[in-house]
């Protein structure tokens, strides 16, 4: 039996899916501010997309005297708490794509170095049974830019990574996902992906089945 192209769909979450990066740096900015110090645009710019850790230690240098493991706690709280409040609708072209995956049955994934409870949320949100798998930084030892996260994320729904498209819009997604072995779109964000990173380079609004099919599937010989 021949499995249609794509075996499944991989996508990165903030900035990718939705765009919470504004809600994750008002959650940080909050947190600093009540410690008497301050979380500026460039300490967001210097962690976006980059594994969690990262951030927790930038905010304990910023001089928070809380623990690694308290930071974690209260900004996943915080951040929980912001996004319920507010309204994130998914950015152009996701949902169509989304609503062509679920009609066709392929599944999907999400796979962040945040938390992996915000991308619940979301997936949430998607057309049901689609999201078969979320992976997040509490799920890995090795975050992106290692591979790690999206082989987990491919083991999961039991699909073979070489036959996947996955969707990022940050450099150190792109170099996880081309590392575990998928045809990688790389979409606007708000870091700069270099034009040779990433298999193609798309618009949120050209994301759709035709197009991977175009771009990906095997042709017959």
């Amino acid at each position: 039996m021949t499995i249609p192209f794509p075996a499944a769909v991989f996508f990165d979450h903030d900035g990718t899916l939705v765009d919470t990066e504004p809600l994750w740096a008002r959650a940080k900015t909050e947190i600093a501010a009540e410690f008497g110090v301050t979380w500026s645009e460039e300490d967001t710019l210097a962690c976006l997309g980059r594994p969690m850790v990262e951030t927790l230690i930038r905010l304990q240098d910023l001089g928070i005297p809380l623990s690694r493991e308290e930071l974690l706690s209260r900004l996943t709280t915080d951040a929980r708490d912001i996004v319920s409040r507010t309204d994130v609708p998914f950015l152009p072209g996701i949902q169509n794509l989304l609503d062509e995956l679920a009609g066709e049955g392929i599944p999907a994934a999400i796979v962040t170095n945040a938390t992996a409870e915000i991308a619940t949320m979301t997936a949430g949100r998607a057309p049901e049974g689609l999201v078969r798998a979320v992976i997040g930084n509490e799920d890995v030892t090795e975050p992106k830019p290692d591979p790690q996260p999206y082989v987990m994320a491919a083991h999961r729904l039991g699909v073979d990574p070489t036959e996947c498209v996955a969707v990022e819009d940050s450099p150190s997604g792109v170099t996880s996902a081309m590392a575990a072995g998928m045809k990688t779109v790389v979409v606007p964000g708000m870091q700069t992906v270099d034009a040779d990173q990433g298999t193609v380079h798309l618009d949120h609004e050209q994301l759709s089945l035709e197009k991977f099919r175009d771009l990906f599937a095997p042709r017959p010989s």
